[in-house]
């Protein structure tokens, strides 16, 4: 399957069978009591992979990190990092970093002696601190800052000085917990870029703990979505987002509409769905779908045209009324309660300060689709 998606193509190390991979989680569980925080996971993240462990709170995804870290120790299974077994090496010994979310400098330390502390603690000569330091505070553009303490600074400052002093010992892998959870919405999605791009000079390992969908998919090369201590998916952003492989992905990355059905018809090319109230759905790849068999078609908002009238030539279209409408600027969200009471959630692009053909509440519309603008989904 050719990937999906045109962001760092070049790098995809997972789709060549002879790379070696970085860290391997090999059939890891790890209990708290009778509780299973980890439930027999294997994993495989590549050198220089921004990786972004994606799910709700208690999945399992910040055990797995502090476990990778060294902060906790697996009640089964292995942890490898390129090729060694990290069972029984302590955190200070091992080459990662781990940024938390609180990002813990020290109230009364300057930056660049909070940037410092770790390289004192290692021994390294004092000119090759202040040189290292220098560097750290040129490459998160705090440089004037660096005589401030911690409560002269903003959020986002002090977030890239917990950064700087994470990435100062230069460590094979630098863990982050929530690493932008307590910015605010516009800073967070400038820090993202930041991270990214600061990863890529670097050439470190990331491996980022996170709830926030936008942000793992804004920041990752690949995602693994989590679900009770399980991986539910491991794929690239747009692969998750576009052709996730279950029910509960499909739900968890993004906005989705699903229609529980049955595989009417199958042909070389097209598959024939019969939904649940009779609705009748033409799509281009059924999947692994048998005929016959119960299913649910996955399908975006914005991959669902919304009109006043019916569209000359649509494979699929049905016919409802506007139940609800959300302008949000840069585009309109349509709720359309369809004749056979299924609610439809369709998003529009907002690409004129005109709309062409106005929609409100109570109006009568059709939604349509094409046939390859959604996902046949059997588990």
């Amino acid at each position: 399957m050719k990937s999906l998606g045109s962001i760092r193509r070049d790098f995809a190390p997972w789709n060549d069978p002879n790379a070696k991979p970085y860290i391997q989680f090999d059939n890891v569980t790890k209990k708290f009591g009778d509780f299973t925080a980890v439930n027999n996971l294997s994993l495989t993240i590549f050198e220089r992979e921004f990786f972004a462990l994606l799910g709700a709170s208690g999945c399992g995804k910040s055990t797995l990190l502090r476990m990778l870290a060294g902060f906790e120790e697996p009640s089964a299974g292995r942890i490898l990092l390129d090729g060694q077994d990290l069972r029984g090496i302590p955190p200070h010994r091992r080459p990662v970093n781990m940024m938390f979310q609180s990002y813990a400098l020290f109230p009364h330390m300057t930056v660049e002696n909070n940037i410092a502390f770790g390289l004192k603690q290692e021994g390294m000569p004092k000119p090759d601190i202040e040189k290292r330091v220098a560097e750290m505070l040129k490459l998160v553009k705090l440089e004037q800052f660096a005589k401030r303490k911690p409560h002269q600074l903003s959020g986002g400052q002090r977030q890239r000085v917990a950064l700087a002093r994470s990435v100062a010992k230069r460590p094979k892998v630098l863990l982050l917990d929530e690493p932008l959870g307590a910015l605010d919405k516009k800073l967070r999605e400038e820090t993202q870029f930041e991270l990214m791009d600061l990863q890529q000079e670097l050439g470190l390992t990331f491996v980022v703990v996170t709830h926030d969908q936008e942000e793992a998919m804004t920041m990752a090369d690949r995602i693994a979505i989590m679900d009770k201590g399980e991986v539910m998916q491991v794929a690239t952003p747009a692969e998750v987002y576009e052709a996730p492989t279950s029910r509960f992905v499909a739900h968890f990355v993004g906005n989705v509409n699903m229609f529980e059905g049955k595989v009417a018809e199958r042909t070389a090319n097209t598959t024939r769905i019969t939904g649940s109230t009779g609705a009748q759905i033409v799509v281009d790849n059924g999947g692994a779908a048998a005929p016959n068999s119960d299913i649910v078609f996955a399908i975006r908002p914005e991959k669902i045209k919304v009109s006043s009238k019916k569209p000359v030539d649509a494979v699929n279209a049905l016919e409802g009324e506007v139940y609800d409408v959300a302008y949000l600027g840069d585009m309109t969200v349509y709720h359309i309660k369809l004749d056979d009471g299924q609610i439809v959630r369709a998003s529009a692009l907002n690409a004129s300060r005109i709309t062409e053909d106005p929609l409100t509440w109570n109006d009568r519309a059709w939604v349509s689709f094409r046939p390859d603008a959604g996902v046949v989904l059997t588990r």
